[in-house]
């Protein structure tokens, strides 16, 4: 008897992830019979797991920290991953094991529900150098936003990514921020300020304009205090949260054949969670 299809998260620590429920609510109401588990796997054992990823019952995997970055040697990594320099979601296409980063459609697609007609924007301020900024700057310049000010406390993380972006990412010195604020129609946070346990985020949202739109790539809080600010100023804004949601579509999409919806009911399940004591 076939075994039903089965993806899996792969990650060290884990445990934490909120992946799980998400897949198994789409499986839940598709009716489709499959699973989802977490695989707490060591970096010193990855390379094994991921190239016996079939062998051990699974149709494809979620990639997280600490190794979106590894397995892009270890399969075949589309465009995207490549530009981003990192991958989250892995499946099998012609026998070949394939790799993206749906980070970049998951930040997109909630700012499509969000904030419709965001992409007007001519100039986004983006906030951090790490690796979601990565993903943020690459969905930024293919939706043809024309001018994308990076801001990092060191300069020249800052200098060195927009360089890997060409000419029109401009990186910025974090003291410069008021100075980009009064042109960004756009600002999005990808730094860790504003998360639970974290320093908050000291941005002066008054010099933004009225017609701006804030995204916040933190989950925990649900509503940070960057979102409350913009909220309480009338802006449009687009949560982590969201981003977390929507950028899970694709994977299960590919494991599953099936391309699911991201609803109220679903992000109602994730807030409970999310929020238990």
């Amino acid at each position: 008897m076939t075994q039903p299809p089965a993806a899996c998260l792969i990650g060290w620590p884990a445990a934490h992830s909120r992946s799980p429920l998400i897949h198994h609510y789409w499986l839940r109401t598709l009716g489709i019979a499959g699973g989802y588990v977490i695989e707490a796997v060591p970096p010193d054992d990855l390379r094994d797991f991921v190239l016996r990823l079939s062998l051990r019952g699974f149709v494809g995997a979620n990639v997280t920290i600490p190794h979106k970055e590894s397995v892009l040697a270890l399969s075949a990594p589309d465009a995207r991953a490549s530009a981003v320099g990192a991958a989250n979601t892995l499946w099998f296409e012609a026998g070949e094991l394939r790799s993206t980063n749906t980070d970049v459609e998951g930040f997109i697609n909630n700012l499509d529900a969000c904030a419709p007609g965001w992409d007007e924007a001519e100039e986004a301020l983006v906030l951090g150098a790490g690796g979601s900024s990565r993903a943020v700057i690459f969905g930024l310049r293919e939706r043809g936003i024309r001018r994308i000010h990076l801001a990092n406390r060191t300069l020249a993380r800052a200098e060195a990514l927009a360089s890997q972006f060409g000419p029109n990412v401009h990186p910025v010195r974090w003291e410069a921020i008021d100075e980009v604020l009064p042109r960004a129609r756009l600002l999005v946070n990808t730094t860790s300020l504003g998360m639970k346990g974290q320093p908050s985020l000291d941005i002066e949202l008054a010099r933004l304009p009225q017609a701006a739109v804030v995204a916040d790539l933190v989950y925990v809080p649900l509503v940070t205090p960057l979102l409350a600010a913009a909220q309480a100023r009338g802006l449009k804004t687009a949560d982590g949260l969201g981003m977390l949601l929507h950028q899970a579509v694709r994977g299960f999409e590919l494991w599953f054949g099936r391309r699911p919806q991201v609803t109220a009911e679903l992000r109602a399940l994730v807030e409970a969670d999310l929020t238990k004591t």
